[in-house]
């Protein structure tokens, strides 16, 4: 189990530098999305190509954020009684959770999407707008952050198994319903 938890932690660690990533994409995609807006209103100069980086590096953001979210278990939840379950009903809800639905359903997703950027890299497509991007290399974005997800579950589940077996007390189990 100690091997496991030291995986646990090497996923971590780069689901957590994923996600540092994807923090500073949210501030370079503001900063393009004004400078593009404000070329194109002071000197009438517009380029597809600025506003499909935007639209790029917010998929970048959404794809591969999703593994951090989860490593910081601040996905949302759907789970009526989650909130009133002991700390260990919650954990078990969270391993039966990533074992039956999570994992699977990232691969499954992972698997599903691969054709569809592979096929777009053999032809190298290009958007279609005048002066578009690459799309591959979006497309890419697709498979690769369900991995990181599923990953990332496979670490929550490592974790929380080893909480249900008393080697591992720093498992995320607290949850905040969000104020509305």
């Amino acid at each position: 189990m100690r091997s496991l938890l030291s995986a646990s932690h090497w996923i971590d660690r780069f689901n957590q530098f994923i996600g540092k990533i994807c923090d500073w994409l949210v501030l370079l995609a503001c900063v393009v999305s004004a400078a593009n807006a404000m070329v194109r209103y002071a000197y009438d100069i517009s380029s597809n190509s600025w506003l499909e980086l935007q639209w790029y590096m917010f998929a970048v953001i959404v794809m591969m954020g999703a593994s951090y979210t989860l490593k910081r278990n601040e996905h949302v939840r759907v789970d009526i009684w989650y909130m009133t379950l002991s700390e260990r009903g919650q954990v078990l809800v969270d391993v039966i959770g990533t074992i039956v639905f999570l994992i699977p359903a990232c691969l499954l997703l992972a698997w599903l999407s691969w054709p569809f950027f592979m096929q777009s890299f053999n032809v190298q497509e290009h958007s279609s707008n005048a002066g578009g991007l690459l799309r591959w290399p979006i497309k890419f974005v697709i498979p690769a952050g369900f991995i990181c997800v599923a990953l990332q579950g496979v670490s929550e589940l490592i974790k929380r198994i080893g909480h249900l077996r008393g080697m591992q007390t720093d498992v995320m189990t607290h949850y905040e319903r969000p104020v509305q």
